[in-house]
């Protein structure tokens, strides 16, 4: 089983067989408008970087499922290498910054976030709907966003309170990988008199298959410490793996790319 969730080739209302410049042509024509805060200028660039790379180009149309051959054509091959051009630069207020892995996040719960897309978000999943996704699927939607709140939230009063509600939500593999860092909020919180209270404001489904769902949540993290007692709010994007283990959605991987928007 996988989705018909919508694309990088849908947000650039490109083909899958599209050559490295319409690609580029059709990212220039839609990002034309748009000011660099804007979140769909931020949007259109993330598109862009993965179609316009040939290695993400082909590790991403691995995970895409196939298009439905008209009459006796079969689905369109991934693009070579000479059809792609580099990367496209990008304000640089607006340059995606990954972090990859979880490290980042937990880091980052003590020091400053970045604005999310939450329009982007909003968009994703309204093309999603009007797809039709299996239910399945919004089922691990729902368990993501679900999870993301106890996962990223903490009080430097109820740290050990807080970590058992995040190990719940986790498979196992992730919980070892989350306890091992965890340890970074609980040397410093107590001292930082840190406290996280995440809350959902959108969300998208990036890929599924039978078992596994990627999904896209935008949150906004109000945090307070010692120097700062009224709640400063930060956005972030996170893109969770969730797992289905005995009928149960779980979180196998989290990963924050904080973003100006």
């Amino acid at each position: 089983m996988v989705t018909d969730a919508p694309t990088w080739y849908d947000v650039l209302d490109v083909p899958r067989d599209a050559s490295g410049e319409e690609v580029r042509s059709a990212w220039k024509d839609r990002i034309a408008d748009l000011e660099p805060g804007d979140r769909r200028f931020d949007m259109l660039n993330r598109a862009a970087k993965v179609l316009l790379d040939p290695l993400a180009r082909a590790a991403y149309d691995a995970g895409l499922s196939p298009e439905p051959p008209v009459g006796d054509d079969a689905p369109a091959a991934p693009p070579s290498d000479e059809d792609a051009a580099p990367a496209p630069e990008t304000d640089p207020r607006t340059a995606d910054r990954r972090h990859p892995g979880v490290s980042s996040w937990l880091l980052a719960g003590l020091g400053v976030l970045a604005a999310g897309l939450v329009v982007a978000a909003t968009w994703t999943w309204t093309r999603a709907e009007a797809a039709g996704v299996d239910p399945a699927i919004r089922e691990a939607q729902v368990a993501a966003e679900r999870a993301v709140v106890p996962v990223l939230s903490y009080d430097h009063e109820t740290l050990e309170a807080d970590q058992r509600k995040a190990q719940a939500l986790m498979t196992g593999s992730y919980r070892e990988e989350y306890d091992k860092l965890f340890t970074v909020i609980e040397d410093n919180a107590p001292q930082t008199r840190t406290k996280v209270t995440a809350s959902v404001a959108a969300s998208g489904i990036v890929r599924a298959s039978d078992d596994r769902v990627q999904v896209l949540v935008f949150v906004d993290r109000p945090t307070t410490n010692k120097l700062n007692a009224e709640p400063v709010v930060y956005k972030d994007q996170v893109t969770v793996s969730m797992q289905r283990v005995d009928g149960e959605w779980l979180v196998d991987d989290l990963v924050t790319s904080p973003a100006q928007g």
